[in-house]
This record gives structure tokens, sequence and C-alpha cells, in this order.
């Protein structure tokens, strides 16, 4: 093994061996993606007191989230690169299903909160995303942890297959995709949300349905290709279950740089602009008939039309009507005078004589 020490066992040889520089790539990338998600995560933080729109606050601890599987789903590339092993196999089974559910549970609640925004609306409010997430996020950690405790039961060991044909090797990559059909419903179910947020009066938040429609798009593309040389492509091929560990780890590091690229950083570019740039697009573009006046308008003394459009001056082309007036003559009932100063003698006013000393 050239590049690896002699006492090194042989499941990490893929770690360092340059005649299979697959693993030494794949972990270089993995490792890039790692400093990366790490680096945006403290972005983000830092960013947090920047942020003055209150629906893109509530968004954030999504994307917390988002950054912590994204982290993960980077981590668990050296599980793949490492020899499937006694270890190893429970830590595959588990975490890979785990953490792409949790993204794209993240992924799911942001575009439910979209559909509500690009029409007018609040959406969901921060601690129900939360909810979601958590929800949305358990249903498969049930499902990865039915898996391995029936295989511990019924093997002793999990993955106790080590030694066996390579027909068994098939069966349990059948057995890893069918673990996974949970998440690749949350997939499509996402797919499609994101599609949905299209569907508005209020474009302002339609960029972030496009990043979500790109990534999850690219994902599954990502998706459809592994699984079908996983189940099929590295038997056709030739290449036995020797090739399983690339394809799967090439999946994990290449669907890890699409939510980097395609969603994080869009929307990190997002998260601190001025207020004043989300155009509240809401009011102008409701139709007229749905938009009540505050009070009656009385169109008796309205302006129907302009006769003289040169000047700007508009006239009432009738005269108003009082025809649902009654009408009838002022009578005054009695009479009366306004009151009015009268002069008064100087004499009147004098209260006492002021008589002076002689």
């Amino acid at each position: 093994m050239a590049g690896c020490g002699s006492n090194l066992a042989l499941d990490y040889r893929f770690l360092c061996d340059r005649n299979a520089a697959w693993g030494i790539v794949l972990e270089t990338l993995a490792a890039a993606g790692i400093v990366t998600t790490i680096f945006l995560l403290f972005v983000l933080f830092c960013l947090i007191p920047r942020i003055a729109n209150f629906t893109k606050r509530s968004i954030v601890p999504i994307q917390i989230i988002f950054l912590l599987g994204t982290l993960g789903i980077f981590g668990l590339t050296f599980a793949f690169i490492i020899q499937l092993n006694a270890q190893t196999c429970p830590t595959r089974f588990f975490l890979f299903g785990v953490l792409f559910a949790i993204c794209f549970s993240c992924l799911l609640v942001h575009a439910f909160k979209l559909v509500g925004l690009v029409r007018c609306k609040q959406g969901m409010n921060g601690c129900l995303m939360l909810l979601g997430v958590f929800a949305l996020s358990m249903v498969q950690v049930i499902i990865a942890i039915i898996w391995v405790v029936i295989e511990l039961a019924r093997n002793k060991m999990p993955c106790n297959f080590l030694t066996n044909t390579d027909d068994e090797f098939i069966e349990l990559n059948k057995n890893f995709v069918y673990i996974l059909i949970y998440v690749l419903f949350l997939m499509a179910l996402t797919f499609i949300v994101s599609m949905v947020t299209f569907c508005g009066s209020n474009g302002t938040w339609k960029i972030h349905g496009v990043h979500i429609f790109l990534t999850m798009f690219l994902s599954i593309c990502i998706w459809i290709v592994w699984i079908v040389m996983l189940l099929r492509g590295n038997r056709d091929l030739h290449h036995g279950h020797w090739w399983d560990d690339p394809v799967i780890s090439i999946a994990l590091v290449s669907n890890g740089w699409v939510f980097i690229i395609f969603y994080l950083i869009p929307e990190f570019i997002h998260l601190t602009r001025n207020p004043v740039e989300l155009i509240k697009e809401c009011a102008p573009t409701q139709p007229h008939l749905l938009r009540q006046p505050g009070g009656v308008e009385n169109r008796v003394f309205g302006q129907d039309d302009c006769q003289d459009e040169d000047s700007g001056r508009c006239f009432p082309s009738s005269q108003p009507r009082f025809d649902a007036l009654p009408m009838k003559d002022l009578e005054d009932t009695k009479e009366f005078t306004i009151p009015r100063p009268h002069p008064v003698p100087w004499v009147q006013y004098r209260t006492h004589d002021i008589t002076l000393p002689s």
C-alpha cells in the first residue's frame, strides 16, 4: 500500500493508498466540505444580529440544523472510505438516512414557509417549523433503529456477512435502499412543494424557492445515479461489490457540495439584505374588487368624465341627482336677534364720590 504505514490496518488503507486514489480524493473533498460548513456556521452566527427582517430571522434555526446535517454528511463519507466492518456497518445504515432526512426536512419546512410568503401570508412560524423538522426526522430515526436492532437480534452482530458470497452483498445493498424509502418520499415531496412556490403574487420570496428547487433537482439526479449503480450498474460492469463504497462516497460528497453551493451560499447572500429592498408587492397586485375601501363613496358628487383633457380640468357630465332625498323649504319657526352692545352714560358707572382734601 503506497503511502500507508506498515502497521496500518487494511480497513483504513483507502485513506492513504495512492494506488486507489479515489479514497484520497474523496476524503480531501469531504474535509474541505467540513471546513466550509463550519465556516458558514460561524458566519451565520455572526450575521444573526444584522438580520433586520423578522421572517428571515425565523428561518435561521432551520438553517443551523441544515448546516449541522450537512456537516454530518461530509463526516459520514469517511465511514464509507473505511472498509465495511462491524463498526462502520451500523454507522452507515443508521446515519445515512437520518442525516439526509434532517436536511430534506429542513428544506421541506422552508418550502412550506415560502408557499405562504409568496401568497402574501405569514406562513409557518418558527416553532412550528422546528417541530416539523423534528417530527419528520424522527420517522427515519425510528426506521433506522428498528433495522439495526433486527440485525443485531438476528445475527448477534450487524453485517455478519463479510465472509459470504457476493449475493449477500447484493441483498445488503437492497436493504440499504429499502430503509431509505422514506427519505425518497421526503425528496419527492420537497421537490413538488418547491415548484408550488413559483405560483404566487409576491415575487420577492420566489428566489428562495428557486434555491430549493435547484437543490432538490440535483439531489434527485445524484440519488438516481448512485442507487442504480449500487443495485445494478456495478455488477453489470463486472466490478462486484468493490465499487459500492466509492459510489456511495461520491454521492455523499456531491450532495453535500450541492447543499452548500445551491442552497446555503445563495441563502446567505439574501439573508442580510436591506428590508427596503423587500418590495411589498401584495397590495398593488390584489384585484380592485378585493380591496374594499375604508368608507362608502358618495357617488352623487363623483366626476364621471373629463371634458377638457388638455387642461386637466374635469367637469361632471350631469348634474347631481337628489331624487332619493326628501326636499322641502326651510321655514323659520321663530324670530331671533343677535344681542348688540348699547352705549351707557358715564355717570351710571360711578359708585362713590372721591373727595379731595382741602
